[in-house]
């Protein structure tokens, strides 16, 4: 797993166990497109909307 997780994106995962597996379980490649899809988000209730989506 990619260990420079930007804070927030990681305070987020810690916070919804299954977001995290799944993320976890993603390849390189998956992780990375995640990874440059959240550098739009501007507020901890858009980065927590947006983890809630990866769980599903």
């Amino acid at each position: 797993m990619n260990k420079d997780l930007p804070l927030g994106f990681g305070m987020a995962l810690a916070q919804q166990p299954d977001a995290m597996k799944k993320f976890s379980n993603m390849t390189e490649d998956e992780q990375n497109k995640i990874l440059s899809e959240i550098h739009i988000i501007d507020s901890k209730q858009e980065m927590q909307s947006f983890v809630s989506r990866l769980a599903d």
